[in-house]
């Protein structure tokens, strides 16, 4: 009875410390594609419901070597495009839904 009361107890804290690291109330950004800085990037950016902030997309973008992110503007299908400079060079950039950052060519 100790044996399987003891399983009981486990089991809940073991199920309450995962849910604690799905619901973590101190992480603001819940879109998995926001939380993550891999180098994920694409030659084209894909086409979907995007969710990030303004802030976030230009953060992408500078976390990628870019300088003086500016006029990001979220199109119509879900890419954010702006202005930015890399090695001196003013080039066009753009954020998909999925976190890909990349240049306009």
């Amino acid at each position: 009875m100790k044996l399987i009361l003891a399983l009981g107890v486990v089991s809940c804290l073991v199920t309450g410390a995962a849910l604690a690291q799905v619901t973590d109330p101190s992480n603001k950004d819940s879109n998995a594609a926001v939380q993550s800085r891999g180098g994920n990037d694409s030659d084209v950016p894909a086409k979907g419901s995007n969710s990030f902030t303004e802030g976030q997309a230009k953060g992408r973008i500078e976390d990628r070597g870019y300088s003086n992110v500016a006029d990001l503007k979220k199109d119509d299908e879900g890419v954010w495009r702006g202005q930015a400079q890399k090695a001196g060079t003013s080039v066009h950039v753009w954020v998909d839904y999925k976190g890909n950052v990349g240049e306009q060519r």
